[in-house]
């Protein structure tokens, strides 16, 4: 599934967790990995500096990546220019199947491919970004062993589902699929039980739909749940209470949908989820 794994980096702790990641799935998938620094020409004023900055970056790079001692071959890019548009460029150039990229998550520090730059690549990217969090969390380890997809039935959650499926057969883990009744959007003058039964069956057929999927692909532990609530807490709430390692997602991305389960409730995971989040978007109609 994965052969190019791109990983952009500002040399942060949160950043060096996600080159660990990647390594991991490229270890596991024969895949390459490239590790991107993208020196903000925004914040230089002049040619000579763009040129001194970007060197001393390319030297930066080497140092930490030598440093680090990764068990594979990594090759290391520098580029000028405005990070998330550097990101999404050199990514489609390179042929990147994943973008694996740090973020401070809960912390609500914004620095330099942490927060807003992180979320407009989560939101634009045509390949999957894993959402990689700070080292400090001690869950969300590799090797994957609990992954958690969240469904509502869509063909944007079914993406998804395909990828956490073959991740799930590759790292030999449980897939844990859930779909959520989500009160909180309900309207206060709807009749509850009758909406309430319509909305337990789809997520009951959303999950049985995953679990056959599974089993097709060869997934030997599957476990099912139909969670009630807010969306975004309840999957958070399920992730902590389960151990799950990785949480994988669709989204609408570019196309600027925000339904449930794809939007805005995965962009809301992506900053406050403890553990890894891996948001895939559902491929434009043509």
């Amino acid at each position: 599934m994965f052969e190019r794994i791109l990983v952009p980096t500002d040399r942060s702790d949160p950043a060096r967790r996600a080159i660990e990641q990647a390594a991991d799935l490229a270890t596991r998938y024969g895949a390459t990995v490239t590790v991107l620094n993208v020196v903000d020409t925004r914040e230089l004023d002049g040619d000579s500096e763009d040129d001194e900055r970007t060197q001393a970056a390319r030297t930066e790079l080497k140092e930490s990546l030598d440093d680090a001692d990764f068990d594979m071959p990594i090759e290391a890019v520098v580029r000028a220019g405005i990070p998330s548009e550097e990101i999404l460029d050199y990514a489609d150039e390179a042929g990147a199947d994943l973008l694996v990229m740090g973020t401070h998550g809960r912390t609500g520090v914004r620095r330099y491919l942490l927060g807003s730059v992180a979320e407009k690549v989560v939101r634009l990217s045509d390949v999957p970004v894993l959402s990689v969090h700070p080292a400090e969390v001690d869950v969300g380890s590799v090797p994957y062993e609990r992954i958690l997809v969240p469904t509502d039935g869509s063909d944007g959650a079914s993406v998804a589902v395909d990828c956490a499926t073959d991740l799930a057969t590759t790292y030999g883990a449980e897939l844990h699929a859930v779909s959520v009744v989500d009160t909180g959007a309900m309207a206060p003058d709807v009749q509850f039980d009758v909406i309430m039964d319509q909305l337990q069956n789809r997520a009951q057929t959303a999950v049985e739909t995953v679990t056959a999927a599974a089993s097709k692909a060869g997934v030997e532990d599957t476990q099912t749940a139909m969670l009630e609530g807010r969306a975004h807490d309840a999957i958070e709430s399920y992730a902590e209470d389960e151990r799950i390692d990785l949480i994988v997602m669709g989204t609408h991305g570019r196309s600027g949908l925000d339904r449930y389960l794809l939007g805005s409730v995965a962009e809301k995971l992506v900053r406050t989820a403890s553990v890894p989040v891996l948001t895939v978007r559902m491929p434009d109609a043509e």
